[in-house]
């Protein structure tokens, strides 16, 4: 293992970990499948697919009131963000008024514009000189199709992805940073749900006014605003990442890129491994009661990590898991999550990459990482590759 590891004492969000995370759970997995990281407030790091699936399935001695990674001062979550940051029973009316609105149907009726936002940006890329698939391509796709969804004005997609950067991937350190983006966030929706709830126009801010509980009550300001926190949030950074690392797979690996530019059919499927290989989420939970994970004794109080990225690496449940096989069948991954809490965004996420796939090798069939130029990969809440140089042939 890296020697800034040790395996009582990770920390998650070193560059180790961050550029190495696979190779880390791996030797996890062999060593202490549970491990302990006792910096940023500590917590435990399960690394085995039945361990992360027991903790996820468990909503009665794992609460999800907190689920980011960095701790935060107090130890309290920063906002409310139904249906992610909600335990039953509640969590189940709020997650059921979503659904609808990321159903097959509902996503499919979103592909066409998801295409033509995909072949705008390819407009817009300089085949001649080194491409940053991340920065130029990847990280455009979901702030505009989310974007989209909610009714905000394309020229604030910028300001969109800064904020969800100073969340999702600032370090446990910067607390001030991720609290003025939160607020900036709340702020912003804040003043827009008071504008839809006064004059409601054809996006999902408008029709979650227009929900009723079970109990027959509308939705709070509050619950709107968290809701769009969480909806802009999980709709980006993750697809960014999951789009990013798909593409860094084929510049890599040449034999996969050619085998879909023979059989593009085949893309679905290879989309299904590149999220089980390359799963860019962690969640925390925290401990309500004791309770045990894979045989180590856990507090009330303590955080537990579910990096859905090393259940999925884990060789009792995957054939040669870090090998990647763009035609694998069996393929129970957990890159959307698991139980409860599973991705309800995860048929809209699935689009977004087969469709930004299918755009850029029909545009760009041929190109590599670019030498003597280092691929990075950050975040540790959303893993993802950053920085990816690459050469158009």
């Amino acid at each position: 293992m890296n020697g800034n590891f040790n395996l009582e004492d990770l920390d998650l969000f070193s560059q180790a970990y961050v550029q190495g995370a696979p190779e880390i759970w791996k030797e996890l997995r062999e060593q202490c499948p549970v491990a302990r990281s006792v910096s940023d407030g500590g917590g435990w790091l399960p690394t085995k697919y039945e361990d992360i699936a027991a903790v996820a399935y468990d909503t009665k001695s794992f609460s999800s009131r907190d689920v980011g990674v960095a701790a935060t001062p107090d130890g309290t979550s920063v906002l409310v963000a139904p249906p992610i940051t909600s335990d039953p029973p509640f969590h189940a009316d709020v997650r059921r008024m979503l659904l609808p609105f990321f159903s097959p149907k509902a996503v499919a009726e979103m592909a066409d514009g998801t295409r033509l936002i995909a072949r705008e940006l390819l407009d817009q890329i300089d085949p001649t000189s080194v491409v940053d698939i991340a920065e130029e391509y990847a990280r455009h796709i979901p702030v505009r199709v989310i974007g989209s969804m909610l009714g905000l004005p394309k020229e604030d997609s910028q300001m969109f992805t800064e904020w969800a950067v100073d969340i999702l991937q600032s370090h446990p350190d910067e607390w001030d940073r991720r609290n003025r983006a939160t607020k900036d966030i709340l702020d912003y929706f804040a003043e827009l749900s008071r504008a839809r709830r006064l004059e409601p126009q054809d996006d999902l801010v408008s029709k979650l006014h227009a929900e009723v509980l079970p109990n027959g009550d509308s939705l709070t300001d509050k619950h709107v605003i968290g809701t769009c926190f969480l909806l802009l949030l999980a709709g980006m950074d993750t697809t960014w990442s999951s789009i990013s690392s798909s593409l860094l797979h084929l510049a890599k690996y040449s034999d996969d890129r050619k085998r879909l530019l023979v059989d593009p059919s085949l893309i679905p499927t290879a989309t299904e491994e590149f999220l089980r290989a390359y799963a860019p989420v962690t969640m925390a939970r925290v401990v309500t009661e004791d309770a045990e994970i894979g045989g180590r004794a856990v507090k009330p109080g303590d955080k537990v990590f579910l990096p859905f990225g090393a259940s999925n690496r884990d060789p009792e449940m995957f054939d040669d898991p870090d090998h990647i096989v763009i035609d694998r069948q069996e393929n129970r991954h957990f890159a959307f999550g698991i139980g409860i809490h599973r991705c309800l965004g995860s048929n809209l996420a699935r689009m977004e990459l087969v469709i930004a796939i299918e755009e850029w090798l029909e545009r760009f069939p041929n190109f590599s990482v670019a030498e003597n130029e280092e691929v990075s990969w950050g975040g540790t809440q959303i893993r993802g590759p950053r920085f990816v140089p690459t050469i158009i042939h």
